[in-house]
C-alpha cells in the first residue's frame, strides 16, 4: 500500500496548489480536502475552513494523537517568475505557492492517516486536522475547533523542517509601545520630543538580556521592528509609537517577560496577544523517544506555528525546508514528500503512547 501513497499525495498537493487559499480565504481548499476524504469513504467534520477526521475504530478509552498541518498560504512573493498556482514538476521539484509551506507536510500527514485509518487494533487513536489561518495565527484556525475535537493527548505538527524534529518552539508576543512627549515648535526650546523619550527604551530593548537561557531554544529575543512619529519637520512630536517583536522561550512565561519589560521602560506597553506561547516536549516524551529510535535530529525552532495554539505536548516535523517558505518560486522535492510519508509512518509505528499516557 505504501507505494501508492506518494503518487496520491503529489496529486492532492497539485490540486491544492492550483486553488488560491490565502488565510481567511481557504473555503475552496477545505472543500477539496473534504471531497478527497469522501471519495475514499472517510468521514470528516468541518467548522469554518478547518477539516478533521477520526480513525475508523476510534476508541475513547485509548490515548489520542493529533496529526495537524495547515492549508492556508501567504500571498505570492513579488519576486515570482512562475505562475504561483501552476503546480508544475520539473527536475524532481514540485513548484507552487504553499508547496513547501506546508502543503508537503499536509499531504504527507494525510497519507499517513490513510495508512493507519482502517486498522482495528491501533494502540491509540489518530485525529487528522487540516487547519486554517495558520499563517496569520488567526482565531479561525486551531483555536476555533479545539473544543470540537476528541480529547487530544499529544500532537505532531507538520511544517517544513527537513524532517528534523523540533521538540521546542519559540512563542511570539508583539508589543505596541508609546513614548509620550509634548508638542512644540522645533525652532524654539519648546515641548518634549517623544522620539528622544523613546530612544532610551529602544536602547534597552536592543541590549537587555534575560538571564535564563533555554537548553533547547536559547535566549529570549526582542527586536524593535516598526517606528512612527512626527507630522511636520518644524513640530516637536508629542508621541512616538514603536513595535517590538518578542520571541519567547520556555524559560519564561509571556506574563513574566511582559512584567520585566514594564518594569524597565518608561513608555506605555501593550501586548497584542498572550496566545502564542512557547511549546514543545520533554526529551523523554514518547514522541521524542520515537524520534530518537529513528535517529532524527532534534532542535529548537525559532519560528512560530500552530504548535503555539495546541495546549498539549507536541513536536514539529515535516518534509521541505523552512528556508524556502514564503520565497519566490516556492517548491518542494517530490522525494521529500515520499521521505516525509515514510518518516511519519515510522514515527507512529515506534510510538508507545498507551503505557505512558493512558495511566495519566
Amino acid at each position: 500500500m505504501k507505494e501508492h501513497l506518494t503518487p496520491l499525495a503529489i496529486e492532492l498537493l497539485q490540486q491544492l496548489i492550483s486553488i488560491p487559499s490565502f488565510s481567511k480565504e481557504e473555503n475552496k481548499t477545505a472543500s477539496l480536502i473534504e471531497s478527497f476524504f469522501k471519495h475514499y469513504e472517510i468521514e470528516t467534520s468541518r467548522k469554518g475552513n478547518n477539516v478533521w477526521s477520526k480513525n475508523k475504530f476510534f476508541d475513547p478509552s485509548k490515548p489520542t494523537l493529533l496529526l495537524n498541518s495547515h492549508h492556508d498560504t501567504v500571498k505570492p512573493n513579488p519576486g515570482y517568475t512562475r505562475d504561483p498556482f501552476s503546480a508544475d514538476i520539473e527536475d524532481g521539484k514540485l513548484f507552487g505557492l504553499g508547496s513547501n509551506d506546508a502543503g508537503g507536510a499536509l499531504v504527507s500527514l494525510i497519507m499517513t492517516y490513510f495508512y493507519f485509518y482502517g486498522e482495528q487494533n491501533l494502540k491509540y487513536n489518530l485525529v487528522l486536522l487540516a487547519s486554517a489561518e495558520e499563517e496569520i495565527s488567526g482565531t479561525g484556525g486551531v483555536e476555533l475547533v479545539w473544543d470540537e475535537l476528541p480529547k487530544i493527548d499529544c500532537a505532531i505538527v507538520g511544517e517544513p523542517t527537513l524532517l528534523d524534529m523540533a521538540i521546542a518552539e519559540k512563542g511570539l508576543m508583539v508589543l505596541d509601545c508609546v513614548a509620550k512627549g509634548k508638542a512644540g515648535h522645533a525652532a524654539r526650546e519648546e515641548g518634549v520630543n517623544a522620539i528622544y523619550e523613546a530612544l532610551s527604551d529602544i536602547e534597552w530593548f536592543r541590549n537587555y538580556q534575560f538571564p535564563k537561557i533555554s537548553p533547547t531554544l536559547g535566549k529570549v529575543k526582542m527586536s524593535v521592528t516598526v517606528i512612527h512619529a512626527g507630522q511636520a519637520h518644524n513640530q516637536v512630536p508629542p508621541e512616538c509609537k514603536f513595535t517590538v517583536d518578542c520571541r519567547a522561550t520556555d524559560a519564561y512565561s509571556l506574563e513574566e517577560i511582559l512584567e520585566t519589560v514594564q518594569q524597565n521602560v518608561k513608555c506605555e506597553v501593550t501586548p497584542r496577544s498572550l496566545r502564542l506561547r512557547p511549546s514543545g516536549v520533554d526529551e523523554n516524551h514518547p514522541l521524542a523517544l520515537s524520534g530518537k529510535k529513528l535517529g532524527l535530529q532534534f532542535y529548537g525552532s525559532p519560528t512560530t506555528s500552530d504548535q503555539a495554539l495546541i495546549p498539549v505536548p507536541s513536536v514539529k516535523i515535516g518534509p521541505g525546508d523552512s528556508a524556502r517558505s514564503h520565497s519566490a518560486n516556492e517548491f518542494i522535492y517530490v522525494q521529500e514528500i515520499e521521505n516525509g510519508i515514510e518518516t511519519y509512518i515510522a514515527l507512529i509505528e515506534n510510538l508507545n503512547l498507551h503505557e505512558t499516557l493512558a495511566k495519566g
